[in-house]
């Protein structure tokens, strides 16, 4: 059975498939990074697990992967192939495409891990069948995925979708990119969980704490979670404005509150609109897998590519 790798790479481990043509999964794996031990066995690791996927394909559906997709974080040159900079695995300039080509002897496609996760929830889940929409993940951090006729918008740089350092708060809050009030260290995970532990006086308290205590009506927390909702409404809103999506699409572990975010948020949303017309707001239906299932499309897309260069006379 023709078949390709789907590999996505975090922080701290690894999910792979083998996915068929339509997009079946045909076969799942999971492997830690092991980034204690430096970059330099990250990108082993990355090389080796390829590798063992490909030989489980030759041996399972009498073929080995025709090509491989790659989704990793940080700043991604998709063009060039080369993941340029990731800080929560150390590395620098890895040319990991034409590391992989040489590896598996088939043709690469890397991408950044949230355009890519977009990709798929754009094509297979939340956004299906929507010619343009905007998805976000609220992590860590906040990023975003620009979705155009059934691709994603990685610009020209490769920065396209960093709604996460949209400044929101003009000299509020340091961020680490150098700016101060961007909309991340305000409505992320990491950001209403951080909130949420000074407010409650409890070390450790995450933002799923801060949404039960929403839940259970608890002042505090209300007002956290509306600072959150607020400074995301105003990015979002932004957003809409510059890109007209379709649907709007909401993912990561913010996302997992269900209603107790989603029913605030579009009413902000609602709010701050004018002119601009709001989409629906829809939370993302492939959860942890649209990176996976995101990387394997990376590879379908780029054997069709290379199969009409091919035809063409």
């Amino acid at each position: 059975m023709r078949h390709v790798i789907a590999l996505d790479v975090g922080g701290t481990g690894m999910k792979a498939a083998l996915a068929g043509p339509r997009g079946e999964v045909l076969h799942r794996a999971r492997r830690a990074t092991g980034r204690e031990r430096g970059p330099e066995a990250v990108v082993a690791g990355i090389l080796d697990f390829a590798a063992e996927l490909r030989a489980y394909g030759a041996e399972h559906f009498g073929t080995p992967a025709s090509a491989a997709g790659v989704a990793v974080p940080g700043i991604v040159d998709e063009a060039e192939g080369v993941a340029a900079y990731a800080a929560n695995l150390g590395w620098r300039d890895v040319p990991l495409r034409d590391l992989l080509a040489g590896r598996l002897g088939v043709p690469v496609a890397l991408g950044h891990d949230v355009r890519t996760g977009g990709l798929a929830e754009g094509r297979l889940g939340a956004g299906r069948g929507a010619d343009r929409f905007l998805f976000v993940a609220l992590g860590t951090g906040i990023a975003g995925a620009i979705g155009v006729e059934g691709r994603v918008e990685a610009g020209a740089h490769g920065f396209a979708g960093e709604i996460g350092h949209v400044v929101v708060r003009p000299g509020g809050t340091p961020c680490p990119c150098g700016q101060r009030g961007c909309l991340e260290r305000f409505a992320s995970a990491a950001a209403v969980s951080e909130a949420w532990a000074a407010a409650s006086g409890t070390p450790g308290a995450d933002a799923a704490d801060c949404a039960k205590a929403v839940d259970a009506g608890d002042p505090r927390a209300l007002a956290v979670w509306q600072q959150a909702v607020d400074a995301l409404a105003d990015g979002l809103v932004t957003a809409l404005t510059l890109l007209d999506p379709r649907v709007l699409i909401i993912g990561g572990g913010l996302a997992e509150a269900g209603e107790t975010l989603f029913t605030p948020l579009r009413e902000a949303v609602s709010r701050r609109v004018t002119f601009q017309k709001q989409p629906p707001i829809v939370p993302a239906a492939l959860g942890d897998a649209a990176g996976c299932l995101g990387a394997g499309l990376l590879a379908w897309d780029l054997l069709s590519s290379t199969d009409r260069m091919e035809v063409t006379p």
